[in-house]
């Protein structure tokens, strides 16, 4: 079988792990040499980068840095998205996005300036090291395996519902670009998740190439409704310069401990909990990720999937510690874009003939994105969209997140403990929604085995 399916068998063996090198706990991937090239995962990423643009208000606003320099932030942040998959790691990485609104509320406690700025810094940097942490010592993987499975669906839950909440609250975006989004999230959910599209698409080649495409069809439809009903501008591109060069200079001077100095010892101890409660939510992460690469890899059996928490924690702590040195990002260095690795996991399970390996769209969809946010002509004819890519792609995140969390629950008491820990944690924060759960599971675990079949009677 191997053999009548050379796209197969080019880099592994029928069953097999995708080629690598082997460094320790990594395995370092390179495009076109251990993985082939995916088109439409590059295609995707042209637009979807709109996502990773999206940072730049939230710099611009609570950092008070420039566009330019926000923009040189992104590029940078960029490059980090790319190690996930050289080292190993066969998912889409993004922010730690449920996480911003609480990282912003604490650095907005400080001056605007370097005292704020140190606060960032000592934030993302304690965040890194729980990472490396976990990561060294085996934890990371451990705790996936030691959290009861009521209390991971609720984390998940928690994740979804705030996702959602937070577009469609009062301040939120979707009362500034309604038609945008609705329509955006109307074509988003149908081209993800309907069964009337996927049959579609089984019965026409048309339409089967534009699914390949993710969530790019509701970027595009944003791009062209926003301006026709007045919620966004119309793009102004901008062709020359072709490539935005970093500002390395000015990031440095403006933002590094190395530049600034570091942080004081009262700054370290403020910071502590909200990185604690920003990996709690990080953790959530985690459990999506095993969820979605486990439901890839039952689908795909030409392909063994090699997800290692520990790995992963071990990436995302290199990326935190890192950028907290050179370039203190608000929104983290999370270890999964749950949106966009739903979209290729979707893809890929569709058979070896759609995308050769799980690494093929992983890996060229965060490099395309790194090279994607530097090219002005892009970034100029996204600046208006940003906004609403960013919204699409949150309320997608809470539909994945809360479909696998009722997924992971296997009986009624599982799935009242999901229930209520994910809307404590929405709505009173990642501390108290993780509390809520353990006392939940304690008080009621007799209960989530033999006596499941009688509760729920």
């Amino acid at each position: 079988m191997a053999n009548a399916q050379g796209f197969v068998s080019r880099y592994r063996e029928y069953g097999g792990e995708q080629a690598h090198w082997k460094v320790g706990i990594f395995k370092i991937r390179l495009p076109f040499i251990h993985y082939a090239w995916s088109i439409p995962e590059m295609v995707q990423a042209l637009f979807m980068c709109a996502t990773c643009l999206g940072a730049i208000p939230v710099l611009t606003e609570v950092l008070g840095v420039s566009y330019d320099v926000a923009l040189s932030m992104v590029i940078i942040n960029g490059f980090f998205y790319t190690i996930h998959v050289l080292l190993g790691d066969p998912v889409v990485p993004g922010w730690v996005t449920p996480a911003i609104p609480i990282i912003t509320a604490f650095l907005e406690t400080y001056t605007l300036g370097p005292e704020r700025y140190h606060a960032l810094i000592a934030t993302q940097f304690i965040l890194g090291i729980i990472f490396l942490v976990f990561g060294i010592t085996g934890l990371g993987s451990k705790m996936v395996e030691w959290v009861p499975n009521s209390v991971k669906a609720g984390v998940l839950m928690g994740g979804g519902i705030s996702a959602v909440l937070g577009e469609f609250k009062d301040g939120g975006r979707f009362g500034i670009y309604t038609i945008s989004i609705t329509i955006g999230v109307i074509v988003a959910y149908f081209c993800l998740f309907s069964p009337i599209w996927a049959e579609m698409r089984r019965k026409n080649k048309i339409i089967d190439t534009i699914g390949k495409f993710g969530m790019l069809p509701a970027i595009i439809i944003g791009v062209i409704v926003g301006p026709i009903v007045g919620e966004i501008a119309i793009p102004q591109v901008q062709w020359w310069p072709l490539i935005k060069v970093p500002e390395f200079a000015n990031i440095w001077n403006t933002l590094s401990p190395f530049a600034i100095g570091f942080p004081s010892a009262a700054t370290w101890l403020a910071a502590l909990p909200t990185a604690v409660v920003t990996y709690i939510i990080a953790f959530g992460d985690f459990v999506t990720s095993e969820a979605l690469i486990t439901e890839a890899d039952e689908i795909r059996q030409d392909e063994k999937i090699d997800f290692n928490a520990n790995r992963s924690n071990l990436v995302s702590g290199i990326r935190n510690t890192a950028m907290a040195l050179v370039c203190p990002y608000t929104q983290m260095c999370g270890p999964l874009w749950a949106a966009v690795t739903a979209a290729v996991s979707q893809r890929y399970k569709e058979g070896p003939q759609a995308m050769e390996s799980i690494y093929s769209g992983a890996g060229t969809f965060r490099i395309s994105t790194f090279i994607a946010v530097a090219l002005i002509p892009i970034s100029s004819l996204l600046q208006p969209v940003l906004p609403v890519a960013l919204s699409l792609t949150l309320i997608v995140q809470g539909y994945i997140c809360t479909q696998l969390a009722m997924n992971m629950c296997k009986s009624d008491i599982e799935r009242g403990i999901c229930g209520v820990m994910g809307t404590v944690l929405a709505t009173k924060g990642a501390a108290w929604g993780l509390i809520v759960g353990i006392i939940l599971f304690l008080l009621l675990k007799e209960k989530s085995g033999k006596k499941a079949a009688s509760a729920a009677e």
